[in-house]
């Protein structure tokens, strides 16, 4: 499965706005929901076609639009159509693998981002585009399921400022969502950075200590290529000079630039960490074999005189005058004695020991 680059090759040498699903089908068909709200009322609905949603636009209160699926080419073209979308725009959206950014299209402001999950140990991408206008927000996502759950109780519920305010208001709360989930993530992800790093500190680290810090930097070099242009793209958009964003939601998109700043922030920390962890990891690796090496070589210097010794005395020459002595046998053991007591001493006053 490739996470870290999707394959064009169906898109390579057409025309740009194209349009060519670019990424795996993770839905059947295409699912169209609407939530229309204003301060008095409130339409949550299932939608059979576009049209309906088209519908939804002519009134004055705020339409927000999703949909699941992506690769029915020829209805995200009927989308397209119907909603005044242009050619470019909706080449991004099908391409599951575009970077997050930021763009202005005839009138609508235009953010891709990517909405993260954990799924054992592994950190899933899903590309997520919003449609912002006037008193409409299309979102578009690779499949169902997302972290939107608490805006939509909260629309549910006229909690908050969401049913007061506008469709750049609720493109926040939704973007929000996703950098909150951001935090989560690397949160459980820095946890276990700081678990590994007791076990790393620890005197009988596991060789599969290796394995997990280089899980951890993978899965944080991914992390860290969606979340880092996602922060461009919030600066961009706290920054827009747009029609489209009241003056009262700027202060909130500030905030939401500091969230993912901070998220920035801390892949960066641990990947910092885990790079130390490494090196801590080797140095104890390196320093332990060192310390075999330094016992063997020990063991090597005691018995090479010792083996010299009897090397001398176990050649075949007859006439050896200390082996016609009765005692020699004692004495040449008491000598070998001394001699490797000798070293052991010197060993240790020299602190190799």
């Amino acid at each position: 499965m490739a996470r870290f680059f999707k394959k064009r090759d169906a898109s390579i040498g057409l025309a740009p706005g194209s349009l060519v699903f670019i990424g795996d089908k993770k839905v059947e068909g295409m699912q169209i929901r609407l939530i229309d709200y204003d301060t008095e009322h409130l339409r949550d609905e299932e939608l059979r076609d576009i049209q309906s949603g088209a519908e939804a636009l002519k009134s004055n209160s705020v339409s927000w639009i999703n949909i699941n699926g992506l690769d029915d080419t020829p209805r995200m073209r009927e989308l397209g159509t119907t909603f005044g979308l242009h050619p470019l725009l909706l080449e991004d959206v099908l391409n599951t693998g575009q970077r997050p950014k930021l763009e202005e299209f005839d009138g609508v402001i235009f953010i891709v981002v990517k909405m993260l999950r954990l799924e054992e140990g592994l950190v899933i991408a899903e590309q997520l585009s919003l449609v912002i206008g006037p008193t409409f927000l299309l979102t578009f996502q690779e499949r169902p399921g997302d972290v939107f759950e608490p805006v939509r109780n909260r629309i549910r519920k006229s909690q908050g400022r969401v049913r007061i305010s506008g469709s750049d208001y609720l493109a926040y709360a939704l973007l929000d969502a996703v950098t909150d989930n951001y935090i989560q993530i690397v949160e459980r992800l820095g946890s276990q950075v700081e678990d590994l790093e007791v076990e790393v500190l620890s005197s009988d680290a596991k060789p599969d200590v290796l394995g997990k810090i280089h899980d951890l930097k993978r899965e944080l070099s991914f992390i860290r290529k969606t979340v880092r242009p996602a922060r461009e793209a919030i600066m961009q958009f706290s920054k827009l000079d747009s029609d489209l964003i009241r003056p009262e939601t700027s202060p909130f998109l500030k905030d939401l630039h500091d969230i993912a700043t901070q998220a920035a922030d801390a892949i960066d920390t641990y990947r910092e960490m885990l790079s130390d962890e490494l090196n801590i990891y080797n140095s104890s690796v390196s320093n332990r074999m060192n310390d075999i090496m330094k016992v063997l070589t020990i063991f090597a210097a005691i018995f090479i005189p010792l083996t010299f010794i009897a090397g001398i005395y176990g050649t075949n020459f007859e006439y050896l005058p200390e082996l016609q002595y009765r005692y020699s046998y004692f004495i040449f053991l008491g000598v070998m004695a001394v001699m490797a007591l000798a070293m052991l001493g010197y060993f240790k006053r020299r602190g190799w020991l």
